[in-house]
């Protein structure tokens, strides 16, 4: 596991799902569920088991916000688009950070993201549903709380 802010130490949530208290379980988790139809679709024919977190930032932003709160920011891409992450307690971190390999991104200073414009693509948000689903699916029970 080498997600950005992977080290970092989260206090547990009571508004989880079964097994999902943490970033790093979340994490966990979403490695069984991302597949191409949660990527985003102009990243969706180069995606793979070997590369899960292609294409899936936003989606698993918003659901990490969701379950543990904070907020989503977004690091300018040179598309025009943003890379989104959370920050949480004043820690950031980044599920989806490993599809970059290399590349060094700025976690510093970045817009906030609304869900409402990114789901306002209906596209996107049937992504994210979907996500939730799979999630909701794989950990055996619907959200407490």
């Amino acid at each position: 596991m080498s997600f950005y802010g992977f080290e970092k130490r989260f206090p547990p949530t009571k508004t989880v799902l079964p097994g999902v208290t943490t970033p790093q379980t979340l994490y966990r988790a979403l490695l069984a569920c991302w597949c191409a139809e949660t990527c985003a679709p102009r990243m969706r024919d180069r995606w793979t088991e070997d590369d899960p977190t292609l294409g899936q930032c936003s989606v698993t932003a918003f659901l990490a916000q969701d379950l543990f709160g904070g907020e989503v920011y977004g690091i300018p891409r040179p598309d025009g688009s943003f890379h989104c992450y959370n920050v949480v307690h004043g820690r950031a971190f980044d599920l989806t950070s490993e599809q970059f390999h290399d590349e060094a991104l700025d976690y510093s200073e970045n817009p906030l993201q609304r869900r409402e414009e990114h789901f306002s693509k209906c596209e996107k948000y049937e992504r994210y549903l979907l996500l939730r689903q799979r999630l909701e699916a794989w950990t055996g029970g619907k959200r407490n709380g």
